[in-house]
């Protein structure tokens, strides 16, 4: 059981809601959001997970084409 199941909060500064996803904190840098804290690991809740998933959309599919 990792932390998300054990109900840790959203890492972003200032939000309270649980968190639902597990990033590295290299691949949320780019995308804007204050971050609290100096883990490598970030936990996002959902309305913040969909904000750094369009804030970064562009980058992931030219990832996702170079590796291919």
């Amino acid at each position: 059981m990792g932390k998300i199941g054990k109900g840790v909060n959203c890492s972003v500064t200032g939000c309270k809601n649980a968190a639902e996803r597990s990033i590295s904190r290299d691949k949320v840098g780019a995308s804007g959001l204050s971050l609290s804290g100096d883990d490598r690991r970030v936990y996002l809740c959902h309305e913040h997970y969909k904000v750094w998933k369009k804030a970064t959309k562009k980058d992931r599919d030219l990832d996702r084409v170079r590796f291919k």
